[in-house]
């Protein structure tokens, strides 16, 4: 970072969720209780897929990926979460904002491409069934995650690398509970609207695109159950993929809800409520959503 780009401010203050003095055990148990839930759910997936024969999927090796998603986004947000919870508000170095900042955005413009990658694989599946094990190969699916880690990363990169070029004068207090993008753009006193640009660009490749593709997907799978002549059949076929188009459903809501409306036009309490639904439920969630209604993972956990 250039001198002159040098930021005067060397601390954030994240106020997390004030006025609340009378829940502050509560709230500390309850976030602590989900945090310990996730990472045990998620490190289980992860341990059941490597180690169940039965579990050698495509599918399986993507929910795997799903979970080390999950947990490193949970790991990231929810320590600060409990800091700020446990103190009403927790100070942070700039650059360790920063790196939040980057992990956060790199893990979720991730998930948004695994989503699509994993729509990919059951529209084969379901689509193109005597083609599945050529088409979704071993080498296809570790190319696949390895081409979404780099573009997700990557281009996260980019945008946070915009931030940190940004000055921060003399507002150093952000009203949430992590450093969230918009929060932090709030206080610099540089001109964001080339940041701003460059982010409203970047959605394109990062959220749009995996969503149409998600939706084109899903409207061939649809075509295709519904040519399915027997019920059991269609039952088969939908089950391998409601769990899937759940996880979905939630992850681009609260996403739309955030970030695609205009921040302003939300109060800063219903900003940080969706902002708990998106970095602390969907991790405690996805795995739920997976397990309990997959009898092969059900099976590997019993074996284990």
């Amino acid at each position: 970072m250039n001198e002159k780009n040098q930021t005067l401010v060397n601390e954030i203050v994240l106020l997390g969720f004030q006025n609340l003095h009378n829940f502050k055990i509560p709230l500390f148990s309850l976030f602590l209780l989900i945090y310990i839930m996730t990472v045990w759910e998620n490190v289980l997936i992860i341990v059941l897929v490597s180690s169940s024969r039965n579990l050698q999927s495509p599918m399986y090796f993507f929910l795997q990926q799903l979970s080390l998603s999950d947990l490193l986004a949970s790991t990231n947000i929810i320590p600060t979460l409990l800091q700020t919870v446990k103190n009403e508000g927790t100070t942070i170095s700039f650059f360790d904002c920063i790196t939040q900042l980057y992990f956060f955005g790199g893990s979720e413009s991730f998930e948004c491409f695994l989503l699509a990658v994993m729509s990919y694989d059951r529209y084969v599946a379901i689509c193109i069934p005597l083609s599945y094990t050529s088409i979704m190969s071993h080498r296809v699916c570790v190319t696949l995650i390895l081409i979404s880690l780099v573009l997700g990363f990557g281009i996260t990169m980019i945008s946070v690398y915009l931030v940190g070029t940004l000055q921060f004068c003399d507002q150093n207090t952000i009203n949430h509970f992590f450093c969230d993008f918009f929060p932090l753009l709030e206080l610099s006193c540089s001109d964001t609207f080339l940041v701003q640009l460059e982010v409203m660009i970047v959605t394109i490749p990062v959220v749009i695109c995996p969503f149409i593709l998600i939706t084109v997907s899903y409207m061939c799978i649809a075509h295709a159950i519904l040519k399915i002549v027997s019920n059991t059949g269609r039952q088969k076929a939908f089950s391998t993929c409601s769990s899937h188009l759940t996880v979905v459903s939630i992850f681009y809501g609260t996403l739309i809800a955030i970030y695609v409306v205009p921040p302003r036009n939300q109060s800063q309490t219903i900003s940080k409520v969706l902002s708990l639904l998106y970095t602390i439920l969907i991790p405690v969630i996805n795995p739920v959503i997976y397990s309990l209604r997959n009898k092969d993972m059900n099976d590997a956990l019993k074996k284990l």
